[in-house]
């Protein structure tokens, strides 16, 4: 049975956090207290100031409502409604009102509000879009009456965006608690959990370090920096005369998800505007799906991943939209040079560094899209034998793989982008 809150000790850094008035920005690892001690901190605030807004964003909706959960179980035991609460909205009896919205990828639906308080939960994973929209609803309260504070909190995911920013921000007080020095959590616990994952996968979620692997291929700040819009139409952004270029990577058997992405191409720089999975589909759904976004975009070309599954989705669409569908599968071909058959491959190594010198230039944008934030960072590289031979991989690669083929586009035009 768990503790009451009114005997609950808190450790020395809670206290100071519930003590603090002004910008906090925390990091952790995993389990250490963070919800629990901002729950109670958003309670005190809305109860010492009358009339004020606290606002609790999350990327999602359903992580913004844990926390929230947290501060109604607070007001569950005192008497301070002014109203039946409801799942997102908090009506106090001194006018102080306390509200739960997911922030989305743009921050379109949380507008219009000012706010005295904003709490922004594994403020990590939120689009760095969002925070030009809600940034704004404090500045009246932090003129008028001196508050307009905000705390963030997260586990890290990668270095860069505006949470990573915040903490060598000199208007934020930082705090960072590591899951080793949690008294609540088993030491034995925390021991084989640093066996079963990787080094970066374990100072990232129990030491709350911020972690870029060293191998790396796509730096996360770089991709960040690739992601300059959130929403896109091709009815209403579309740019004349544009050409389309999908990219597929089709699941294996047993796999996880297909993915798609969409590139549009326009005088020599591409755009990644749209981005989706589909989960163990057969290969006629993958097939039929294929064709529908086609019938919608014209695509000048379609990348598909032909080895093992994909091989035979390669031959159908082939047959049914032509030599425009080619596949892209890293292997090695033969062609006729100069009246020799060589071997010729597009190596994977090829695909990657293409995508990568595309971000350094300036020369790719990428919508807004966590799938594709998570799927990129998780890209690793490490070198064999002599050195000269790369190997590229990661755990979450498949939105990666389907992307980088479509970025292939700006090789397949025969344009003279080289890879150094």
């Amino acid at each position: 049975m768990r503790k009451k809150r009114d005997s609950f000790v808190w450790d020395a850094w809670q206290q100071e956090v519930l003590d603090y008035e002004g910008n906090i920005t925390i990091r952790s690892g995993r389990q250490v207290g963070k919800s629990e001690v901002i729950s109670k901190k958003a309670s005190d605030f809305a109860l010492k100031h009358a009339e004020t807004t606290t606002l609790i964003i999350a990327a999602s909706q359903r992580q913004s409502s844990l926390l929230f959960d947290k501060v109604r179980c607070i007001f569950d035991d005192l008497d301070e409604y002014a109203e039946k609460p409801t799942l997102s909205k908090i009506v106090l009896k001194n006018g102080s009102v306390i509200y739960s919205l997911p922030a989305g990828r743009t921050g379109y639906f949380i507008r219009g509000f000012t706010i005295d308080l904003l709490i922004a939960d594994e403020a990590a994973y939120i689009p760095e879009t969002v925070w030009n929209a809600v940034i704004p609803m404090i500045a009246v309260s932090r003129k008028e009456y001196g508050m307009g504070w905000l705390v963030l909190l997260s586990t890290p995911f990668g270095k860069g965006g505006y949470y990573y920013h915040s903490f060598t921000d000199p208007d934020f007080r930082s705090w960072h608690i590591s899951s080793e020095d949690c008294r609540r959590i088993p030491r034995d616990f925390l021991a084989k959990e640093k066996k079963r994952m990787t080094k970066a996968e374990y100072r990232q979620e129990y030491q709350g370090e911020f972690t870029d692997e060293w191998n790396q291929f796509f730096p996360t700040d770089l991709i960040r920096k690739c992601m300059t819009f959130a929403n896109w139409s091709k009815k209403e952004d579309g740019r004349s005369p544009a050409q389309y270029y999908l990219g597929v990577d089709i699941a294996r058997y047993g796999g996880d998800e297909n993915a798609f992405v969409v590139a549009e191409f326009f005088k020599r720089c591409i755009k990644i505007v749209h981005v989706f999975t589909t989960s163990r589909i057969s290969t006629t759904d993958t097939i039929g799906r294929i064709r529908e976004i086609d019938r919608v975009y014209n695509f000048s070309r379609i990348f598909i991943d032909d080895s093992g599954v994909g091989g035979s989705v390669l031959d159908i669409l082939q047959e049914q939209l032509g030599r425009k569908v080619t596949g892209l599968n890293n292997a090695s071909r033969r062609i006729a040079v100069q009246g020799e058959e060589k071997k010729k491959g597009i190596l994977k190594e090829d695909l990657y560094s293409n995508a990568l010198l595309l971000m350094e230039t300036n020369r790719i944008e990428f919508i807004n899209d966590l799938g594709l934030l998570r799927s990129l960072k998780s890209i690793t590289f490490e070198y064999s034998g002599d050195s000269r031979n790369i190997k590229i991989f990661g755990d979450y690669s498949h939105i990666a793989e389907a992307m980088v083929r479509a970025c292939w586009c700006i090789r397949d035009r025969g344009l003279q982008i080289y890879v150094y």
